[in-house]
């Protein structure tokens, strides 16, 4: 049977905010190091991360990784056409940086530079819970399951960002999750303990 997600975010949730500043950075360095060289990061030439709060896995190692490489990092900025949803900001370490309506940072960066959820190669997405088919439990708000929803109609034939999801092992559900007709399943997990590719 899948598992009721009620409590279950508010249980996870807490675990992570429960985690020393110590065990956080080492499970976030330990998880960059488990990303493999030959998966869609060696190609990708946008990568967008995210602002890591409420003891969200930090992406910062794996961003620094794709400086050093030349790659272009985006943050997600969160836009209301369509309402709701996501685009991608460019993101340097020395960007000016204003918080948004939930208080998490986002690029000061002009609208024209923001690319569409279909631009980017690979996408590092937060997470509250995960199971062993990729279903994901996230804050609850939908933002990423409502700019990635492209990925699950069967007519679309343009580029297909490569889901990532970041988060600690204890985070991997035992039992699979409900997954609603709206969730866009992840292509896979990297935690500090193992690398999970479900596609």
């Amino acid at each position: 049977m899948p598992l009721e997600r009620r409590n279950l975010r508010e249980r996870l949730r807490a675990s992570r905010r429960a985690m020393l500043a110590d065990e956080c950075w080492q499970a976030a360095l330990s998880v960059a190091a488990r990303v493999p060289d030959d998966l869609v990061y060696a190609e990708a030439c946008h990568i967008a991360g995210y602002w890591a709060c409420q003891g969200e896995l930090d992406p910062r190692p794996l961003l620094e990784r794709a400086w050093a490489t030349n790659k272009q990092v985006y943050l997600p900025v969160i836009v209301n056409d369509p309402v709701g949803t996501l685009h991608f900001a460019p993101y340097r370490p020395d960007s000016p940086l204003r918080p948004n309506r939930f208080n998490i940072p986002e690029p000061a960066i002009s609208p024209d530079e923001w690319l569409s959820p279909e631009q980017l190669d690979l996408v590092l997405v937060p997470l509250v819970a995960f199971d062993s088919t990729g279903t994901r439990l996230g804050m609850g708000g939908g933002f990423y399951d409502r700019s990635f929803a492209f990925l699950a109609n069967p007519a679309y034939q343009g580029q297909r960002p490569y889901l990532l999801g970041l988060g600690y092992e204890f985070q991997k559900s035992p039992e699979l999750l409900i997954r609603e007709h709206w969730d866009v399943p992840l292509d896979a997990v990297v935690t500090e303990a193992a690398f999970y590719e479900f596609r």
